[in-house]
């Protein structure tokens, strides 16, 4: 599954922006309302990016290397407690804004087509057992040593040795969750959200636009 997504991953970009480049955008709703856009949209990608920084310390480094450095299990299931459930009520947060705001305006639901839908729930349903593996894993009952299952399944892939023993002995809502996550790399490429990809660095280069505001201005000439 997981080289399955990535080949999908890679090759479905390839195709899109060789093939359909002008769908490649946000189809930004900012026209019809941006107050909320602002909240949620701020909210969800402040709280993806810590919780992808969470995910690089606890999955990718091992645990050997953070105890050489004075950080004990205790220690470290603490800071990982903390910091995931505040950078998932913030992306829970966010999400739950931007999926309000698309109920709420009539103007912005009627540009929701049915891969938002899917996209939503895929995100909505990746987040929650995210969620849900971090409070039983540094908070609910025992901790959950998935730094010694799911962590070196993970760092197997880059070796093309996955051990999948690794992950059969994980609780399941760690199996869901990454199972999750790979149908929404799979899916990605076809969505919208191929726009995080397109940073946009000629913004700095343009030269300035002139244009006339609906306000007469004080001089009488056009604004810049």
């Amino acid at each position: 599954m997981p080289y399955t997504s990535v080949t999908v991953f890679v090759t479905g970009h390839i195709w899109r922006h060789r093939r359909d480049q002008y769908t490649w955008t946000t189809r930004s709703t900012q026209l019809f309302e941006s107050r909320a856009l602002m909240l949620g949209s701020n909210a969800f990608h402040l709280g993806a990016l810590a919780a992808i920084g969470g995910h690089v310390l606890g999955i990718l480094v091992p645990s050997t290397w953070t105890r050489a450095v004075g950080i004990n299990e205790d220690a470290y299931h603490l800071l990982a407690g903390v910091g995931g459930v505040l950078a998932g009520a913030a992306v829970v947060l966010g999400m739950a804004i931007l999926a309000w705001r698309r109920v709420h305006y009539p103007r912005v639901r009627a540009t929701t087509n049915r891969m938002d839908l899917w996209v939503f729930f895929l995100l909505g349903a990746t987040i929650l057992t995210g969620m849900w593996a971090t409070l039983s894993a540094n908070w609910i009952g025992e901790h959950v040593a998935y730094r010694e299952t799911v962590a070196p399944w993970f760092r197997g892939l880059f070796t093309f040795a996955p051990d999948g023993r690794l992950m059969s002995d994980a609780p399941l809502v760690f199996q869901v969750h990454v199972a999750l996550a790979w149908v929404l790399y799979a899916t990605w490429p076809f969505s919208r959200l191929v726009h995080a990809w397109s940073v946009p660095l000629g913004y700095f280069r343009r030269s300035p636009v002139l244009y006339r505001s609906r306000a007469p201005s004080r001089t009488g000439g056009p604004s810049s």
